[in-house]
């Protein structure tokens, strides 16, 4: 059983990661309801956080539902870090996670994210400064290293874990690699290995199977699997991996039907949680996942992620059901 502090997150938790324009609460419902542990907010600005900046401070928004959940900051300046984890705690999260893993160059330009990667003595006191700071669990999501060499996670995992980091999760990327590449999960291992951690230790990137979920377990003996791409339009993708690992044996994709619905649900909730233009907006990264494997759907794609209004979306998924009613994924 893997715990983040007191948190009971079960015997090989699968975690949402945390993702920008991604990880909001009408997705995080989707994917609490279709079996993931634990979910993460999209990632949030310390410094927007402190000058009150709208879309940070609207990023706080969790509800009881998705317990247990995190909300994820990243900076790089102590004093704004700390006045941020204020504000964070009065938003009643379970667990505060800080971001040394955003390998984007607007984040890492101002020395945060995996910008900290270069300055390993930071990365430790902030974290130590933080968990010092909150009486909630502190956990940190990070990469392998800088670049191929200078990958020091071992020793960065169990300096995170002696200044109080409750857990860690490491994508088997360099920030040098980006998304490029195939994930290297053996470093994680070594972390896990390591006889010195006893703090959970998660493993993220190309999770892309529930083969590839077991595979994380059983090969390489993780505590548990964050899940970011595989996820994005694809919430049934936690159910799928645990049925894998319950029975050894696949489950059914899900209709037609059950897609169209979730698809619905999630507009709607966007809509109603950020407002008709962005929710319409920020939904069309999904779309594509939800109705992958339809055969000649390239016009019907088009309308989901090129109309302006919600009722055209809505009327365009109407006609999609209609079109392909019966049709079966495989």
């Amino acid at each position: 059983m893997a715990k983040i502090g007191d948190i009971d997150v079960g015997d090989f938790p699968l975690l949402l990661a945390p993702m920008e324009d991604v990880s909001d609460p009408p997705f995080r419902a989707l994917c609490k309801e279709q079996g993931a542990d634990v979910v993460y907010t999209e990632f949030i600005s310390s410094e927007g956080l402190i000058r009150d900046a709208a879309k940070s401070v609207m990023k706080l928004d969790i509800y009881e539902k998705e317990r247990p959940v995190g909300i994820q900051i990243f900076g790089a300046v102590l004093e704004s870090m700390l006045k941020s984890v204020e504000i964070v705690e009065a938003s009643g999260p379970d667990i505060i996670d800080i971001n040394f893993g955003c390998p984007v160059k607007k984040v890492v330009s101002k020395g945060a994210g995996a910008g900290i990667l270069k300055d390993i003595d930071l990365m430790v006191s902030l974290t130590e400064a933080m968990v010092k700071h909150t009486k909630l669990p502190v956990t940190v999501k990070t990469r392998l290293g800088w670049d191929h060499d200078s990958i020091k996670i071992v020793e960065v995992a169990e300096r995170l874990q002696d200044v109080g980091c409750a857990a860690i999760s490491i994508h088997g990327r360099t920030r040098a690699q980006m998304y490029k590449g195939d994930a290297d999960w053996r470093p994680i291992a070594d972390v896990k290995n390591n006889p010195r951690m006893h703090i959970p230790v998660f493993g993220n990137g190309d999770v892309n199977t529930p083969e590839r979920a077991v595979e994380m377990r059983d090969k390489y003996g993780l505590d548990g699997a964050m899940i970011g791409r595989a996820s994005i339009g694809y919430p049934w993708f936690f159910k799928e991996v645990k049925h894998f690992m319950n029975t050894g044996e696949k489950l059914k994709p899900p209709t037609l039907e059950e897609r169209i619905e979730a698809a619905r649900r999630h507009l709607q909730m966007s809509i109603d949680w950020k407002g008709e233009i962005l929710g319409v907006f920020e939904t069309r990264r999904h779309y594509t996942n939800y109705f992958r494997g339809i055969p000649h759907f390239k016009e019907y794609r088009m309308k989901l992620v090129t109309s302006d209004h919600s009722e055209d979306v809505f009327a365009a998924m109407d006609l999609i059901e209609k079109k392909f009613a019966g049709y079966e994924f495989v």
